[in-house]
């Protein structure tokens, strides 16, 4: 969040000591103005070892917005015969602070002669308001303070991806990003600009520029480190082996990049562990392989929570995989006229962010349509899921994508009485009738499972495999698993940390890789 901006308010001390501290409580009870403004009034300092006047000038250097409030009163007088409230006015003019002058009354006959002196000198310099009570005062600094946020573009009328984004400039925009998006989009939607369009032609094209600044959109499409200037634009992954939330966690990764990288890496996450069967080439060549959560659904969930998130918030995507089910959860809630029951009739799109979303539609992550959530519920049922479910909860939105019944993959759904030796037998036996009609395993182990099918590999070998650079948690499990079921088997087990060190296939291995690729 922003930080605070401090209004320094002037005043003779004695004279407009109630309107100061009105005016201070009135500004921090504003919902809107507290959240940017924060007031400095010289009689809430503590007691200190400092001269005063080096104190109320060292607080107006500090301050982003100088409040002179000017009544009767000149007030106190140094040596040189000058008030401190004339004095502050002078540092904030020097300082080039931005100043807003009110003054009280309209009757200027009772004014001392040098206060009279400073409003003139003030009036030659910028605008001036009267006021007569503390609510045309209150309104006036309302007013005042909404044109400085609107002007310094913290608050806006317009969407939030248009914007400009402080502090970035082109040079923190990816050139060879943005002729990936060039290419993409020709090839998916035949965008109508040729490849070698130049960079700047592009963002132009796409309204991602804000007087020669990048947007916020654009940053977010095609910066170098957009977590730079958006720290919370990330995405949270977790992985979960119960149906809660609980420490540690067994894997945890969050994703950075432009919003292209957030989808896929988010995507591959999720499908890299959620279950993979694998069916027979009884039909062709190709055995078949499916997913138990369509990859279309997990994709259009998540790429909805990229696209259409408050970027204002300081929360970040959460994508959580639990046992039993799948939850995205997505800073920002439906804004009208859409509503929750909507979302599962055909509606049409309303995005929160267009400048986002319309790059996202031509490389064809995303339907204009307002489609999306229709597609899952229909996708969900040909697999046979339950209907995906949304709702809102705590400034999010929350979509909860089912999983198929798992059975036998070690949970513990409830506690059950010991069996008696043949009870085990028997189950036992119809685990093993189980495998041999399917066996049921993640994208990762059948990975490395099939890559040591001709010959034996290294563990970084299977590393580049799984796709990982380092071992990560979930490869260890998975590699372990696999291990423990009799599936793998190292080739130098008695010293499990050479260098020479490499995995196989077990006997038992290879029958089960070969039903699981050939058996009708």
């Amino acid at each position: 969040m922003t930080a605070r901006k401090q209004l320094f308010i002037s005043s003779v001390q004695k004279e407009l000591a109630d309107e100061r501290r009105a005016l201070k409580n009135y500004v921090h009870g504003d919902p809107l103005l507290r959240r940017f403004f924060e007031v400095f009034l010289f009689e809430d300092l503590p007691a200190s070892d400092r001269r005063v006047d080096e104190i109320y000038l060292h607080e107006v250097e500090r301050s982003a917005i100088y409040v002179g409030l000017f009544g009767d009163d000149y007030g106190y007088q140094d040596a040189e015969g000058i008030s401190p409230t004339e004095r502050e006015f002078d540092h904030a003019t020097a300082l080039g602070t931005e100043r807003l002058i009110f003054v009280k009354g309209n009757d200027d006959s009772a004014r001392q002669p040098k206060m009279l002196a400073l409003i003139r000198k003030a009036g030659v310099q910028l605008i001036r308001r009267r006021f007569s009570t503390l609510p045309e005062l209150n309104a006036s600094i309302y007013a005042a303070l909404v044109q400085h946020l609107e002007v310094n573009e913290l608050i806006r009328n317009g969407p939030f991806d248009a914007a400009p984004c402080q502090n970035a400039s082109l040079a923190d925009l990816d050139e060879e990003k943005i002729r990936t998006f060039l290419r993409s989009a020709r090839g998916a939607r035949g965008f109508v600009l040729a490849e070698d369009t130049p960079p700047l032609a592009v963002l132009q094209h796409l309204n991602l520029l804000n007087h020669g600044h990048p947007s916020h959109a654009a940053v977010l499409l095609f910066g170098l480190q957009p977590q730079r200037f958006l720290i919370s634009s990330e995405v949270k992954c977790m992985h979960f082996h119960s149906t809660q939330v609980h420490k540690p966690i067994p894997s945890y990764h969050i994703y950075k990049g432009t919003v292209f990288d957030l989808v896929d890496q988010a995507v591959d996450f999720v499908m890299s562990k959620i279950d993979l069967w694998v069916g027979t080439r009884k039909d062709g060549p190709t055995a078949p392989v499916e997913y138990e959560i369509p990859r279309e659904v997990v994709a259009e969930a998540i790429v909805n929570a990229v696209a259409h998130r408050d970027y204002t918030s300081t929360g970040s995507i959460q994508v959580m995989l639990f046992s039993d089910r799948l939850e995205i959860w997505s800073p920002g809630e439906l804004r009208p006229p859409m509503t929750l029951a909507r979302l599962t009739k055909p509606h049409p799109s309303f995005p929160v962010n267009p400048l986002i979303t319309e790059p996202l539609y031509l490389s064809k992550y995303i339907e204009k349509a307002g489609s999306g959530t229709l597609d899952m519920l229909k996708l969900c049922r040909s697999a046979g899921l339950r209907p995906p479910e949304f709702r809102m909860d705590v400034g999010c939105f929350i979509v909860t994508i089912h999983r198929k019944s798992r059975v036998g993959t070690g949970e513990v759904i409830e506690s059950q009485p010991e069996l008696l030796p043949e009870s085990k037998a028997q189950v036992e036996a119809q685990v093993e009738a189980q495998v041999e009609a399917q066996v049921i395993f993640t994208e990762l182990e059948l990975r490395m499972l099939l890559s040591c099918r001709e010959e034996s590999r290294s563990g970084q070998e299977l590393l580049n495999v799984a796709g990982y650079t380092t071992r990560t948690g979930n490869f260890k499990r998975s590699l372990e698993k696999l291990l423990q079921a009799a599936l793998m088997e190292m080739t130098i087990p008695d010293r499990p940390n050479s260098r020479l060190q490499k995995y196989r296939l077990t006997a038992k291995g290879k029958a089960v890789l070969e039903r699981m690729m050939q058996k009708p």
